[in-house]
């Protein structure tokens, strides 16, 4: 009688090099194609991002109903993308008509699987998550469309680079205190990246006024820590799924990004950068 199979235990080099270098990789796309090639670059770049979520989601996750779940991921994206990229005046409320339908299709997709529904409930709820993930990114085609929305933008992609490769980094090295058992994801990874965001912020800012130097801290600091939670949110993940390969990274690396576009819009419109 064979003895049960060993759990699947990531190194921390295995854990964090792969993410950092996704997260190198989606900050050289986001910032990058924009500077060469406009709003054209950052909605290649964007489009590319969510191509990689999607495909990342649907096999990190191990959601029941495959090919109907990166058809309801794609068909999310393109349509955010031409709901937020190609108005002169973007309205973010537009979302509501890929979110609203998108919710029932999900369910209808999941009802529509052959008996038996195995795992009906959490794979709901993981194509849920992938429908509001992979339609978050299209919010810095709106943001680069607004007044100084180019620097905002390339701002807010920075901010969420750097953090993640400052915890990536600390972790890697020291993850202590930890944050949970098991996971290599400790406090001074999430303080430091919350600082790194801070920096650059500050480094980013136009204004020598002391009001902007604050308002640029506070946009660094939130963005930041909203990304550096999502990355320990995702390190989770690859800890409890740890075989699935190259989607683990693509997933830590890019799901940061898209969490924290919706919240530099929402700092954007509420202090002066």
């Amino acid at each position: 009688m064979s003895s049960p199979a060993a759990p699947v235990e990531l190194s921390r080099t295995a854990h964090h090099l792969p993410a950092a270098g996704g997260v190198l990789v989606a900050t050289a796309l986001l910032a990058g194609l924009p500077l060469a090639l406009g709003d054209t670059g950052r909605a290649v770049a964007v489009a590319a991002l969510q191509l990689a979520l999607v495909a990342a989601w649907v096999l990190a996750t191990g959601i029941r109903g495959f090919v109907g779940s990166l058809a309801i991921g794609v068909a999310a994206a393109v349509g955010a993308d031409l709901l937020l990229g190609l108005p002169e005046q973007p309205d973010l409320g537009s979302l509501l008509l890929v979110l609203g339908p998108g919710f029932l299709v999900c369910v209808l997709h999941q009802m529509a699987r052959p008996a038996p529904r195995r795992y009906l409930v959490a794979s709901l709820a993981g194509v849920l998550l992938l429908l509001c993930a992979v339609t978050a990114p299209a919010v810095l085609l709106a943001l680069g469309r607004a007044p100084g929305g180019d620097r905002l933008a390339t701002t807010a992609v920075l901010v969420v680079g750097v953090a993640l490769l400052v915890g990536h980094a600390v972790d890697l090295l020291l993850p202590r205190p930890a944050l949970a058992p098991g996971v290599p994801r400790g406090l001074p990874g999430v303080l430091l990246a919350v600082l790194a965001g801070v920096v650059v912020a500050l480094l980013r800012r136009q204004s020598a006024d002391p009001t902007g130097a604050l308002a640029a801290a506070l946009f660094g600091a939130v963005l930041a820590g909203v990304a550096a939670l999502v990355a320990v949110g995702a390190s989770f993940g690859a800890v409890d799924r740890p075989r699935r390969g190259w989607a683990l990274p693509a997933v830590q690396a890019v799901l940061p990004f898209a969490a924290a576009a919706p919240v530099a819009w929402f700092l954007v419109l509420q202090t002066s950068l």
